[in-house]
């Protein structure tokens, strides 16, 4: 009797075309290339514009946590980094981590007249609802 039943069944459904079966594959792919391919790339292209734009004067920061000033670029792969008074060293500009700063322009020093002076509100919210030495001259009234 149940091999009966069985036979009456009959065949199941269709098992779906190959594309059916990839496009989970294609779907995970497509996520795994704007969640972390991407970025990673955008990473190394800023990393490398950074690295091609160190030049005398930066403070830069080595791959290893050393910090120094480039006092000399040596062709395309070497940089003469000062690390403490009569201290230099030669690292390479790929173990370059980071740039800390870099040197004003001397007309941009000369220039630069945006220093606030004391008492004129140096927070956005400072300018906004007043300092607290207005508040305190307020209230003495």
């Amino acid at each position: 009797m149940l091999i009966s039943l069985a036979y009456a069944q009959g065949a199941g459904g269709g098992a779906g075309s190959g594309f059916e079966a990839l496009l989970p594959l294609v779907l995970i792919f497509v996520v795994f290339y704007f969640l972390l391919i991407r970025p990673q790339q955008k990473k190394m292209k800023q990393h490398r514009d950074l690295l091609a734009s160190v030049s005398k004067g930066d403070k830069i920061v080595t791959g290893g946590g050393i910090v120094g000033k480039v006092t000399k670029v040596e062709g395309d792969e070497d940089l003469i980094v000062q690390i403490a008074t009569d201290v230099k060293v030669t690292v390479k500009r790929s173990l370059v981590s980071t740039v800390i700063e870099k040197p004003q322009p001397a007309s941009a020093k000369k220039t630069d007249k945006t220093v606030e002076q004391p008492g004129q509100g140096g927070s956005l919210l400072g300018k906004l609802f007043g300092s607290r030495e207005a508040e305190s001259k307020n209230t003495k009234r």
